[in-house]
């Protein structure tokens, strides 16, 4: 049965997925208005997300809201499941994700990447991808945007530790933010070794702020520590 559920919930997605065509269609023609796309771009994350409550019992809950700053800051969640990918475009309207280039094969959401816009990088050219992640993470957060960000680099295994890549401590240092550390065990349900989606409530946990100015080894060790103690501690509501 949740082989089926899983099955259909694909069809739904692109199904989902097409209907929107049109809606970019109409953006396009009135010059891809960021506002808009924005609000386009929540409309089918919200619609996905619905999509996989009903059809594949699957929902999220959010704790420790009172940790989100009220001004822009820099948010570093781990990386287990494609849900996350999508699911920040609905829990945090405006943020601006730091992608990697690979995402544009995706159909709609790399339109939506594109023209949001969010912080596209080629992580083949080294030096050069750090610096416009810099330049653009500024540039969002002067927006009034927060800027997300996978540490990791890529999705993990549930049964991986947490480790970050060393880009993120760079833009730490460059961008003299606070940081929101974002605890996901999203894997449990839809995970890079779960070919089929389950059932049950994926945990959201916003972690305790860290303050900008810590040596950048320092703020890696803290931010690995608290995401990892909830990672160990988040188990699973299966359904």
């Amino acid at each position: 049965m949740q082989l089926f559920r899983s099955k259909l919930f694909d069809l739904y997605l692109a199904l989902w997925t097409g209907l929107f065509a049109p809606v970019l269609a109409v953006l396009w023609l009135c010059g891809s208005p960021e506002r808009a796309v924005r609000v386009a771009s929540r409309l089918w994350a919200r619609g996905i997300l619905a999509g996989l409550k009903r059809i594949v019992g699957l929902s999220y809950t959010e704790r420790g809201l009172h940790n989100i700053p009220d001004e822009p800051c820099l948010i570093v969640a781990n990386h287990q499941s494609t849900w996350e990918t999508l699911a920040f475009l609905a829990l945090f309207p405006d943020v601006a994700i730091v992608a990697k280039q690979e995402l544009l094969s995706i159909p709609v959401f790399s339109w939506f990447l594109r023209k949001s816009p969010m912080i596209l990088i080629d992580r083949e050219s080294g030096t050069k991808a750090v610096r416009k992640m810099v330049d653009e993470s500024r540039a969002a957060l002067a927006q009034g945007r927060s800027v997300l960000i996978f540490p990791e680099g890529t999705r993990k295994s549930v049964s991986e530790p947490v480790a970050f890549k060393r880009g993120v401590e760079i833009l730490y240092a460059k961008l003299d933010r606070v940081v929101l550390p974002v605890a996901l065990n999203s894997g449990h349900f839809w995970g890079v070794d779960r070919p089929v989606k389950r059932g049950g409530t994926i945990s959201v946990s916003y972690l305790d702020p860290i303050q900008p100015g810590l040596p950048g080894n320092e703020f890696t060790r803290r931010a690995e520590q608290l995401l990892e103690a909830e990672r160990q501690h988040s188990w699973p509501e299966a359904a």
